[in-house]
């Protein structure tokens, strides 16, 4: 889980300031304002560390990438190639890290660790990016156990260079050979470990490194449409997709999963239901429909049809049937309780398309789902959401106040443009749900509406009565 992120000289981003990244990190903002590009960032890591390119520094994306951000030069804060891009960010890895000096003997141990990079421009004429300077952090609670990274043009010719601290890493004996540069953004080469003689831990930083995007998924904000029939090979996927293509393939893939729910109060979770129930409890209880079912249309067939049934109605009918908003949820609730455990799951507009009441409701689910549980241990899930629902909002603020989340567990920001630079201000919320900061027209200004309503009625009536004095009396 991630428990910090900053990013700096990134498109509209001079500098986010901390983020602050609980189990519900909340993003809102206007059309334009950057809130997406801090998902894009972390998207554009992930595609980089799953990118087969060693020394590519960043791999902005193709046709069929989560994110396409071009260039260096297009993705750099006021596009000046001369600024550089940093950023740094602290997580929980899922088992405490031990690092033993084989020299000194002595133990190092930590249950985070924390990275800063720093990438710029290339030399003149060159149109590479290169790694200025990487560091890696080992922390036992409050206190750093030890830090070890990277630094390029330390020595003559423009070399890489270890730096550390806390721990001693001890050259090899023999000529001082400089190092290569680091694989992708964040990884040590193989000749960090060769040129030392304690340095083996330093792949393990590179392990966790790559374990922890591995555990990064995306929804974006436009889900497929609804089919009338789905193919599925038995294929387990990684997730529902980037657009919500694979929902069906992953209701199938977990037929023999079972989830626990924990309600508000209770101090222990409800036995837990089979995958595709605890799908249909969300739906119903967001009151989108009754009854959910996937079945295959025939035996030793791999075509599968999703039947629904509304309220107020006893037949079953197909997904495209039903309203348009069902089939765009559908992936935001399946994606939530598919994800394995320790997920970090990163959603666009999980609400698109949903009535107001359905809004509220699906804030409730993400409370189910950061609570909830699978094989009698807490599934850990993170959720990074951008929205535009005030809806939504207005329910956590509820549920913090009954007691239903802890106000910990909850982070929001909201991006303001009507400053320069943009800056990304932390909503200040208390244990009774209340946002002490609320922004200026955070969701539009409902008062001045109201008021304008009011005025131009009763113009309208002096009008009128103007027009027809007798129709007044």
């Amino acid at each position: 889980m991630l428990k910090h992120l900053q990013i700096r000289n990134f498109k509209g981003w001079k500098d986010t300031g901390p983020i602050r990244m609980a189990p519900i990190t909340l993003f809102f903002g206007a059309n334009s304002s950057g809130k997406s590009s801090i998902g894009q960032f972390l998207m554009m890591l992930k595609q980089t560390v799953e990118s087969p390119d060693r020394k590519a520094v960043f791999y902005p994306g193709g046709k069929n990438s989560a994110v396409q951000l071009g260039t260096y030069q297009e993705m750099v804060f006021h596009r000046d190639p001369a600024n550089k891009i940093s950023f740094e960010y602290k997580w929980v890895p899922a088992l405490p890290q031990k690092v033993k000096d084989p020299i000194s003997g002595n133990n190092f141990v930590g249950d985070e660790l924390s990275f800063n990079a720093e990438i710029g421009k290339g030399a003149d004429g060159q149109p590479s990016i290169r790694v200025e300077q990487l560091m890696y952090h080992l922390w036992d609670g409050a206190s750093e156990s030890l830090k070890v990274g990277m630094t390029f043009g330390a020595d003559k010719g423009a070399n890489y260079k270890a730096i550390w601290d806390g721990y001693d890493l001890i050259r090899q004996k023999g000529r001082p050979w400089s190092f290569k540069a680091p694989i992708r953004f964040y990884g040590f080469p193989e000749e960090m470990v060769a040129y030392h003689q304690n340095a083996e831990f330093v792949q393990d930083l590179n392990l966790q490194h790559e374990k922890l995007f591995g555990l990064l998924s995306f929804l974006g904000p436009l889900r497929t449409k609804a089919e009338r029939l789905y193919s599925w090979t038995g294929i387990e996927p990684e997730s529902v997709g980037y657009s919500g293509e694979n929902t069906v393939a992953a209701i199938l893939a977990a037929s023999s999963r079972k989830i626990g729910l924990l309600k508000p109060g209770a101090r222990k979770a409800s036995p837990a239901k089979p995958f595709e129930e605890v799908i249909a409890l969300k739906l119903l209880e967001m009151n989108l429909i009754t009854d959910f079912s996937v079945k295959a249309i025939a035996e030793e067939r791999q075509e599968y049809e999703v039947k629904v049934r509304t309220k107020g109605s006893s037949d079953w009918v197909d997904l495209p049937d039903v309203g348009f908003g069902i089939s765009q949820v559908l992936p935001v609730l399946v994606q939530c309780f598919y994800a394995p455990p320790g997920s970090i799951i990163l959603m666009e507009q999980p609400e698109i398309h949903l009535h107001p009441s359905a809004q509220s409701a699906l804030a409730d689910v993400m409370i189910d789902v950061i609570k909830s549980r699978e094989n009698g241990e807490d599934r850990n899930i993170q959720l990074i959401i951008e929205t535009h629902s005030e809806h939504f909002l207005r329910r956590l603020q509820r549920r913090i106040a009954e007691g239903a989340v802890s106000q910990d567990d909850v982070s929001a920001y909201f991006a303001n443009i009507t400053k320069t630079p943009a800056q990304l201000e932390p909503l200040k919320i208390d244990p009774f749900g209340n946002i002490r900061n609320w922004p200026e027209n955070f969701f539009g200004d409902e008062m001045a509406d109201i008021t304008a309503q009011s005025r131009a009625a009763v113009k309208k009536r002096m009008e009128k009565a103007a027009e027809s004095p007798e129709s007044y009396k």
